[in-house]
């Protein structure tokens, strides 16, 4: 299977708003109410806020492709960009996403390099991201990888308070 990277432009919106719902209502709708996702989807996953996520200095989006298939996508923050201060000198992977048909085949190890190789050419010490609680194969993958949880926060599905485990993988 060969595989490559694409550096996300606007030209991509419509693009990325499809593999964004996709990916996330895949991952999440067993777990939450109809009301709620679509909720959070009509705010999250807007041309509008997609193209402000482009736009928005210290983010970058990714598309991996394998056989020359879209088969996920990848959402890094930097500086000012970073939706919290876990670490001053870390890299933020907010989105980290690969579609059902393309799962157990490598690619979420792809994107977490692309994510290390990325955070290494900016200089950065760390990479860090949030997995809700629940979630226990992504929780399980990432402390397969190096990271350590070392805090928690609230993400909102709808109406739905949930919790977010911040986790942290050292990169020095």
């Amino acid at each position: 299977m060969s595989t490559y990277f694409k550096l996300v432009g606007l030209e991509d919106l419509d693009t990325l708003q499809a593999i964004s719902i996709e990916t996330f209502t895949d991952t999440f709708e067993k777990d939450n109410t109809e009301e709620n996702m679509t909720d959070y989807l009509s705010k999250a996953c807007t041309k509008e806020k997609l193209s402000q996520e482009l736009a928005t200095e210290g983010s970058r989006f990714y598309f991996l492709y394998a056989d020359d298939e879209l088969a996920g996508y990848l959402k890094l923050n930097a500086g000012e960009a970073r939706t919290e201060d876990i670490d001053p000198d870390g890299l933020e992977i907010e989105r980290i996403y690969i579609r059902t048909g393309f799962k157990r085949r490598g690619l979420g190890t792809s994107l977490l390099n692309k994510a290390v190789e990325t955070a290494e050419e900016q200089g950065c010490t760390s990479i860090w991201l949030g997995v809700w609680e629940h979630n226990e194969p992504a929780k399980a993958f990432y402390k397969a990888k190096g990271f350590k949880k070392v805090g928690s926060h609230s993400f909102f599905m709808g109406n739905d308070e949930q919790t977010d485990w911040i986790m942290l993988k050292s990169l020095s």
